[in-house]
């Protein structure tokens, strides 16, 4: 099985958005927005990834990724 990297801290250099400001847009705290940017998470809720994609006008495609080749644990 492969491996899910996130690409959010490229969607938000893309898009010229800090963290705080993201973080305001979206509604979830800078900690755990952090943790989605880092990859440091298991999971996210969907609700969550759809304010995301409102806020820098871009699809859950943009922010996910599924490399094959890579082996680990999910959304890492």
């Amino acid at each position: 099985m492969g491996k899910i990297i996130l690409r959010l801290d490229r969607v938000m250099a893309d898009r010229k958005i800090s963290l705080k400001e993201l973080s305001k847009k979206v509604g979830v705290s800078n900690v755990n927005l952090s943790k989605i940017k880092t990859g440091k998470i298991s999971a996210i809720r969907f609700s969550t990834l759809e304010a995301i994609c409102d806020a820098l006008d871009c699809q859950p495609g943009d922010i996910l990724e599924y490399d094959p080749q890579k082996k680990d644990s999910p959304l890492q």
